[in-house]
């Protein structure tokens, strides 16, 4: 007797904060795939282009994502969703920025979700909030609390780092100069997630239970890597031998104290120092699951997704098959 076939999950009617991102929109591709109704929130158009590239077959909403007010009526306007898949994330992680959206946002947004009676919720978070020091990490963090404490059917995704985020020294090689890297380059290490094969993994949280009530920390295939191996395989792609120049952190702090000291008077200052600080501390914390009973970064137990490698990516960005478009994602 042949096996039943597996059934096909029902499309749900889902709501994108955050689809315009490159981890949004890869995202919105994926629940369109999956046959589901997806509805996008986007701040009031305000360009020629008002889809901001999101696929024709995406229903549109313009609201305030801070705004419950504005998301109960612009956004939801007494509508159900199944769900609410978040790839929303503060531009700067400066601590205005970060307060405003990776929290307030959120929030607005999962009040209002819960009003409407929304059952699940799946949110993009980052896996740097393992070893909180930034503004933005404790801001993510105290939302994962809500959302968890929430009552609604949750997915919290920690990715590793994003391939766009270790593409920013390309220009640097093309014109002739070399490899940044901190201390020796072998002071970190992640495992790069591309953005189909994440945006995959959210989208499934929607019809995985195993992926229900977790906390989800992920990464792409193959081993964890260096620096010093992301630039090896920068300078390969373009078929170049490999150069590099090591900078101190030491550097980093003497640079972040001087920006703090002047952030005392100055709110501009304030926000470079922390910007300085969420580089030194990206150029020292490895991507990783962390131990908490060893305080070390642990490879083999950082679960991976997907099959696109970065070693792969790099090969196609250097040809000219992808482009990145970086913004305030890049290290460089």
């Amino acid at each position: 007797m042949s096996a039943a076939p597996a059934k096909t999950p029902p499309p749900r009617r889902v709501l994108v904060l955050g689809g315009t991102g490159t981890i949004g929109r890869a995202t919105v591709a994926a629940l369109l795939r999956r046959g589901h109704d997806v509805v996008c929130v986007l701040r009031p158009p305000a360009g020629a282009d008002p889809r901001r590239g999101l696929p024709e077959a995406a229903t549109l909403r313009f609201g305030e994502v801070t705004s419950e007010q504005s998301l109960r009526r612009d956004v939801f306007g007494g509508e159900r969703f199944d769900a609410v898949v978040s790839c929303l994330a503060s531009r700067t992680g400066a601590p205005r920025d970060a307060w405003a959206i990776d929290h307030g946002a959120h929030m607005a947004a999962l009040s209002v979700a819960k009003e409407a009676g929304t059952g699940q919720f799946v949110l993009l978070s980052a896996i740097c909030v393992q070893k909180p020091r930034l503004a933005f990490q404790h801001a993510k963090l105290a939302f994962e609390a809500a959302l968890a404490g929430s009552g609604l059917r949750y997915s919290i995704i920690r990715p590793t780092a994003y391939f766009k985020s270790l593409s920013g020294q390309l220009d640097r090689l093309r014109a002739g100069k070399p490899f940044l890297l901190f201390g020796d380059g072998r002071l970190t290490a992640c495992k790069p997630v591309g953005d189909g094969d994440l945006a995959d993994y959210i989208a499934g949280c929607l019809d995985a239970p195993e992926r229900t009530d977790r906390i989800l920390p992920i990464g792409g295939p193959g081993p964890a890597i260096t620096p010093r191996e992301q630039g090896e395989w920068l300078f390969e792609a373009l078929g170049r031998p490999a150069r590099f120049r090591r900078v101190p952190v030491a550097m980093l702090d003497a640079i972040i104290a001087g920006l703090s000291g002047g952030g005392a008077v100055s709110p501009a200052l304030r926000d470079k120092a922390e910007l300085a600080r969420i580089g030194r501390y990206y150029a020292t914390e490895s991507m990783l699951v962390l131990n908490p009973e060893t305080g070390r970064y642990d490879a083999d137990a950082t679960p991976s997704t997907g099959t696109e490698t970065l070693h792969d990516f790099y090969a196609r960005l250097a040809r000219g098959d992808v482009h990145v478009d970086r913004g305030d994602h890049a290290v460089f």
